[in-house]
């Protein structure tokens, strides 16, 4: 069944096609913050930005969309004059959104196993695993991506794994031969884990090839295993670019 607030969010996201401010309403914008470097604070910024982006005939597919907690997070794809990959997160306070991050980057791909970065499977199960899962994530992000301890990469990912990054394939392999390559994927920082059933969104904060960015890595987990993984990297503009206060992150 889909929460009140999946269906919100939904409707918000699709309101960039049409550009028509009511989508916005779910935004409390006496107490929204706006995390996104290039939007203004406040629903009146995301009804000028949308109303821009109508005039482009944008389509959004909202891939996945989770809840947890005051929090709910999507996996979408959009269409405007290019194509782009992104994550979107809103908290909730009495029913309404108050506060948003994303993570956006070109589309790309397929990879050379043939995965999209939006294709596999999309329907949350094991909800009783929820907290198991995000530990697993937590413990994986701490260990494997920020303290670079790539002997450890087994504990979590065996040769089934499904490999959505399109410069990467699928199997084990592939991904500690790309994770261990010199100076070009550095995790420093995990600043949130989010979880719903066996899927699980982390974001951290790094850098790609020595520019600062953030990561937004989504994985499916199956019996204690990750089993397949999708992401965004997106470059963090210097500060002077901002059009809010509020930081990336």
């Amino acid at each position: 069944m889909v929460s009140n607030k999946k269906e919100q969010i939904c409707e918000l996201l699709k309101g960039i096609e049409t550009g028509d401010p009511a989508a916005v309403s779910v935004v409390n914008e006496d107490k929204y913050i706006q995390h996104n470097p290039q939007t203004h604070e406040g629903s009146e910024g995301l009804a000028v930005l949308f109303k821009r982006l109508s005039k482009m005939s944008p389509h959004v597919n909202i891939v996945r969309v989770f809840e947890d907690g005051d929090f709910v997070f999507a996996h979408t794809e959009y269409d405007f004059d290019t194509r782009n990959i992104g994550f979107e997160i809103f908290r909730f306070e009495d029913n309404q959104a108050v506060e948003h991050w994303d993570n956006i980057q070109p589309r790309k791909g397929p990879n050379s196993s043939g995965n999209t970065m939006v294709d596999g499977l999309t329907e949350v199960t094991d909800l009783e695993r929820t907290e198991y899962n995000r530990e697993i994530i937590l413990s994986f992000v701490n260990e494997v991506l920020i303290k670079r301890q790539f002997n450890k990469l087994n504990h979590y990912i065996k040769n089934n794994y499904m490999e959505h990054n399109p410069r990467i394939a699928n199997g084990l392999s592939a991904l500690q031969s790309a994770l261990s390559m010199p100076a070009s994927i550095q995790y420093n920082k995990n600043h949130r884990i989010l979880a719903e059933g066996d899927f699980v969104l982390s974001v951290c904060e790094g850098t790609m090839n020595e520019v600062h960015s953030s990561f937004y890595d989504l994985y499916r987990i199956a019996e204690g295993e990750i089993v397949e993984h999708w992401d965004t990297t997106e470059k963090i503009p210097s500060q002077e670019e901002w059009k809010n206060k509020n930081g990336k992150f």
